[in-house]
């Protein structure tokens, strides 16, 4: 598969804790693939790469969500695939943070769908070392890593509502 191979070859040596998060991620995305019918193998490549922009060679502005849609957009994956990387895991409430929500809206169409909502419930009951956490677990853990006046910890402060709001839908369509 294109998408892990690209993840692996950009994030396996550079930042190997990283890339096991992603193994984890796209694992659990995988588990979760009938959730999201035709778009099963899109949302399993959104999982291998939806961290792709830390990689130290794509990394542009600092905030990985934009660098890594730029860059799969660049090299020429499909533009709703960028997105999803876009976007992943209230990513627009990092790029307020950081002053490029004009930069990421503009440059990338955002989607709300089963498969976004599974890539961010993925994502974000994924540990660093691709273990399964509980979204609580998950946001504490980023929370501790990063500290508190860090504008991680300071954007997950408003992105945790809208966060289990997509948790929960995924969860409800699971247990449908």
């Amino acid at each position: 598969m294109l998408a892990r191979s690209t993840a692996q070859l950009h994030l396996a040596e550079a930042l190997p804790r990283r890339w096991t998060h992603v193994q984890g991620v796209a694992a659990k995305a995988h588990s979760l693939a009938r959730l999201v019918g035709e778009d099963r193998h899109l949302l399993v490549a959104a999982a291998f790469l939806h961290d792709i922009g830390y990689s130290p060679e794509i990394r542009e502005t600092g905030f990985h969500a934009l660098d890594g849609a730029r860059w799969l957009r660049r090299n020429g994956f499909e533009p709703r695939l960028a997105g999803l990387v876009a976007y992943h895991s209230c990513a627009t409430y990092e790029a307020a943070e950081r002053g490029l929500i004009d930069a990421l809206s503009s440059e990338f169409s955002r989607e709300e769908s089963a498969t976004s909502d599974a890539l961010w419930f993925a994502d974000m009951t994924t540990g660093p070392d691709g273990q399964d956490l509980t979204p609580q677990q998950r946001l504490a853990e980023i929370r501790e890593r990063y500290g508190p006046e860090d504008l991680v910890t300071r954007f997950w402060a408003k992105a945790e509502a809208p966060l289990l709001e997509a948790i929960q839908r995924t969860e409800k369509r699971l247990a449908a």
